[in-house]
């Protein structure tokens, strides 16, 4: 496509994006749930048409050398797709944000002046190879009144467009216009490039995906940005922990999902604990094949054993990777402190987590991680919309503006001052 095509191409959708958002934005909390209520149908209705799109996607994706923790991402099963149902099922039963008044008082002049909540407008969201996020953005964005503009992965295209259809049918059947969920067709880089570009109709862009993926939206967007997903996320285990459960909270935030961006990156442990701790989890850690990349002290205590799975020296490198996939490395730390500092200096501010029974020192972690969620004896994995009582989320923000964690219907709006006079004038 030339320039000018590009423009033209990505122009239309931002034109109905923006049409279909003035409409959306009045709409009332029953016409919106109806849609969820209708597309929560059509997905269960759809299951095997939306599977045979998807397992040819997979099938390529794995012709084309796609990682298996990847391709884990991009399947969808019945199961999944039940999820993503019962997703916007919950944003039913959650309460409409859209028209909440904030706050409202009266000024010595008599203006009134009444804060409330109102929709953002257009959200153009970028993802990768997850089809489940097709249906969380769109669900999420019509019980907030937000028209959006979706560009996944070409891996993924036939998976979204199945589930992107069961939205454009929900829509329609409610009386609203299709095009309140767009999904691109095209997913050239330079299409994606120019929606990253187009200021007159999209109001805020959220990229979902890798690190490369997050840091080319930043580089090249001219709307604004809220960054999302990239999880480098620490487990620490205290020399006060309850050993047991230290075991299965690490295994569960590794192995559960390690493609996914609150999975554990790197676990810290206590000195103090560092001979006898070891051994026991990086066992358990070989029985799913987790190829452990280590500090001098722990390889020195690791290289000893016989382990069904690779164990290597880290480099620097190690302490500041996201691997989604079957790889953790491992530090020792002298103690609480050292692990906060660690974890400061090579995080990127997502899920954090100290296993420890010592009150005091669950304080100071929980009070000195700079992250948007930080745990004290649980799992990193939780950090999601769903188990948070979201209904589903759009993003895992990392950044500090406009908001922070999962980004559920609350964090898609912004305000309106409306103010009422009886003729008032400034002096």
């Amino acid at each position: 496509m030339t320039e000018n095509e590009i423009i033209s191409y990505i122009t239309e959708y931002g034109v109905k994006a923006k049409k279909a958002a003035n409409i959306l934005a009045t709409a009332s909390a029953g016409v919106k749930n109806q849609v969820l209520a209708n597309a929560a149908k059509l997905l269960i209705e759809n299951t095997d048409k939306i599977i045979a799109e998807n397992t040819i996607d997979v099938e390529n994706a794995a012709a084309n050398g796609m990682s298996v923790p990847m391709q884990d991402r991009l399947r969808l099963t019945p199961d999944r797709i039940k999820g993503m149902a019962e997703g916007l099922t919950q944003l039913i039963a959650l309460d409409d944000p859209i028209g909440t008044i904030i706050e409202g008082y009266k000024r010595p002049n008599g203006l009134e002046i009444i804060k409330k909540r109102v929709p953002l407008g257009v959200i153009g969201i970028i993802f990768e190879a997850r089809p489940n996020v097709t249906a969380d953005a769109a669900g999420l964005c019509i019980k907030s009144g937000n028209a959006c503009i979706l560009r996944g992965g070409k891996e993924a295209l036939r998976s979204n467009m199945a589930v992107a259809s069961v939205f454009a049918e929900a829509l329609e059947d409610a009386g609203l216009p299709r095009d309140c969920v767009q999904l691109l067709d095209n997913t050239d880089r330079e299409i994606a490039t120019a929606m990253m570009r187009l200021n007159k109709y999209i109001d805020v862009l959220i990229p979902r995906g890798g690190a490369g993926l997050i840091r080319a939206v930043v580089n090249n967007a001219s709307v604004p940005v809220i960054q999302t997903g990239t999880g480098n996320c620490h487990v620490y285990i205290d020399n006060e922990a309850n050993k047991e459960m230290a075991v299965s909270v690490i295994m569960n935030a590794k192995t559960q999902r390690p493609s996914v961006c609150n999975a554990a990156e790197t676990l810290l442990v206590n000195a103090e604990i560092a001979e006898s701790f070891l051994p026991v989890i990086a066992k358990e850690l070989a029985t799913k094949k987790v190829e452990l990349r280590c500090c001098d002290k722990t390889y020195t205590v690791l290289s000893k054993l016989f382990l069904d799975t690779t164990v290597i020296e880290a480099s620097h490198e190690d302490w500041d990777t996201e691997y989604d996939d079957l790889i953790l490395a491992i530090k020792v730390v002298s103690d609480y402190k050292e692990a906060v500092e660690h974890i400061n200096n090579h995080g990127t501010g997502h899920s954090e987590a100290i296993i420890t029974d010592n009150y005091n020192k669950a304080k100071y972690f929980q009070e000195n991680v700079d992250a948007a969620c930080v745990y004290v004896n649980a799992s990193t994995r939780f950090t999601d919309g769903f188990e948070f009582g979201f209904g589903a989320e759009i993003g895992i923000s990392n950044q500090k503006l406009h908001t922070r964690g999962p980004m559920g219907l609350m964090e898609l709006t912004t305000i309106k001052y409306v103010i009422n006079g009886n003729g008032q004038i400034r002096q």
